[in-house]
Parts: C-alpha cells; sequence; structure tokens
C-alpha cells in the first residue's frame, strides 16, 4: 500500500508561514546545492496533495512546473471547480475519501505539501504515514501554526534526525500502526 509523506517546513516555534502566507523565512536557510534531501525524497513519489493557498503561493513565486513536471498527479484541494491543467486536478470532493482511494491504487509514494487546512483534516483521520519536518532556526512569533488543535493523539516512531550547517534540523517520524 502507498504511503502518504508530509514534507515540510516550520519555524522553531511551530509556524509553516508569516501572516498573509509569507514565506520569505525559508530563505534563512538557503544554501547554494543544499535541497535537504527534497529531491531523494520526490524521486519515491508520484502524486502531490496541496492547497489551494500554497499551491497559488508556489506557483506564483516558482512556476505550475514545481508540481506539474509531467511525471506525477497534483491535486489542489479547493472549494472551487476549476478545469485539470495538465495533470493537475482542482479535487473539490471530500480529502478523506480522495486519500484512501489513491493508497489502495498501485504507484509511488503520495506527497503532502500543505497547507495546515489540508494537514490537519489529514490528521483527524489518521492518513499521514510519514512525517519529515525541517525545522528553521527562527521564533515567527506568529502566523499558520502546523498542528492545530482538536485531532486524536497520534504515537510517532522516530526514524532519524539530521543537522545541517544552515543550522536547520530536519525530524523524520513514522506513524505507529
Amino acid at each position: 500500500m502507498r504511503k502518504l509523506s508530509l514534507f515540510i517546513a516550520m519555524s522553531l516555534d511551530g509556524y509553516i508561514a508569516k501572516p498573509n502566507d509569507d514565506l520569505s523565512f525559508l530563505k534563512l536557510v538557503e544554501k547554494e546545492g543544499e535541497d535537504y534531501g527534497y529531491a531523494e525524497f520526490t524521486s519515491k513519489i508520484d502524486t502531490i496533495i496541496i492547497g489551494r493557498r500554497t499551491y497559488d503561493y508556489v506557483v506564483n513565486e516558482i512556476g505550475a512546473s514545481h508540481y506539474d513536471n509531467g511525471q506525477r498527479d497534483v491535486y489542489v484541494i479547493t472549494r472551487t471547480e476549476r478545469p485539470k491543467v495538465g495533470r493537475t486536478t482542482f479535487y473539490t470532493g471530500n480529502i478523506t475519501e480522495l486519500i484512501k482511494q489513491l493508497k489502495s491504487e498501485d504507484g509511488k509514494n503520495i506527497y503532502c505539501d500543505g497547507g495546515a487546512e489540508v494537514i490537519n483534516e489529514l490528521l483527524k483521520h489518521s492518513l499521514i504515514d510519514e512525517f519529515i519536518i525541517s525545522v528553521i532556526p527562527v521564533l515567527l512569533g506568529n502566523g499558520t501554526s502546523l498542528f492545530k488543535d482538536r485531532r486524536p493523539e497520534q504515537v510517532l516512531e522516530f526514524i532519524t534526525v539530521k543537522t545541517f550547517e544552515t543550522g536547520l534540523t530536519q525530524l523524520h517520524y513514522k506513524r505507529k500502526k
């Protein structure tokens, strides 16, 4: 069965974005030639789940090809119907049903790239199997929290921790069955 992995960065105080969906704090750890395992991680996935606000931000900053490179399916979770573009589907249905369907199909793993609403909906239903969280050495004090209240407790199993010259620390856990 395919697994759903969260690969995301947050501040030390738990924020994945500053107010107004500002991700500029990620630039603090930009380093030439260092991708923090992203290329290796994405080589093992063929499907991406992403919230519309995160998708729009990345498309505006980097371009749609960051997600839809012709090699993988992209599901943008949204409340507004839009026509499919390439392998990008704007999905307005039940996210739990979508994930259960995708996990039952053949293929590589599934990558959730945020945002917080999508992540927390998946956590409510214990659908995230693997957590790779990069902690950026900054205290933002305000913004969008990675983890919201009112979700079930989930015990995780430690896999590894990696540290980098930039001060970024990457935590890797899997959900205990």
